[in-house]
């Protein structure tokens, strides 16, 4: 079961290729070309390419943009996300402070989460005396103004804040829940 093949090579040489011949347009006899006109489709050509050159560079610069924003809008979402974590604990930390005052520890916890909320960028929105803002707050209550109050608060000024709002830099992470005065 000795079954050989043979196998046939060719060989092909730079010489066996055919003869090139010119591509240029042939003139008539005696007509010589114009470089006028040389010129000017060269010229045409050169802007041509020269304008799908910027279009090609102000589109990747387009798409470089619009991937750094991309990368900017994904980190600034994911920090959002992670901020509205740490808002519950902050809530029991003022709750903890409303119910005992004086505790020290309760203080400090209170400083160290404010000031880990500033380092990041995410503030309190301020509402007591405010007039309502629906950006900002959120009216869960509206009561007749207080008898006692001097001056009376105008209509829709807070009068309580329930539970305190937040943002993010220029972003709202939480409406304060408020109560308004008729």
């Amino acid at each position: 079961m000795d079954d050989k093949k043979s196998v046939k090579i060719d060989t092909v040489s730079i010489n066996d290729a055919p003869e090139k011949t010119d591509t240029a347009p042939t003139l008539a006899p005696g007509v010589t070309p114009d470089p006028g006109e040389e010129i000017e489709k060269l010229t045409a050509q050169l802007t041509e390419i020269t304008d799908k050159y910027l279009r090609t560079a102000a589109e990747l610069e387009n798409t470089r943009r619009r991937a750094a924003l991309d990368i900017e809008s994904a980190a600034r979402n994911r920090s959002m996300a992670i901020a509205k974590k740490f808002l519950p604990v902050m809530d029991a930390i003022d709750a903890a402070q409303k119910h005992n005052p004086d505790d020290a520890g309760i203080q400090s916890m209170a400083m160290a989460m404010d000031g880990a909320f500033a380092q990041i960028g995410i503030t309190r929105i301020e509402s007591l005396g405010q007039k309502l803002n629906p950006i900002f707050h959120n009216a869960v209550q509206v009561v007749p103004a207080p008898a006692d109050a001097t001056p009376a608060p105008e209509p829709n000024t807070i009068i309580e804040e329930l539970q305190p709002g937040y943002m993010f830099g220029d972003t709202v992470l939480r409406t304060a829940m408020v109560v308004v005065s008729k």
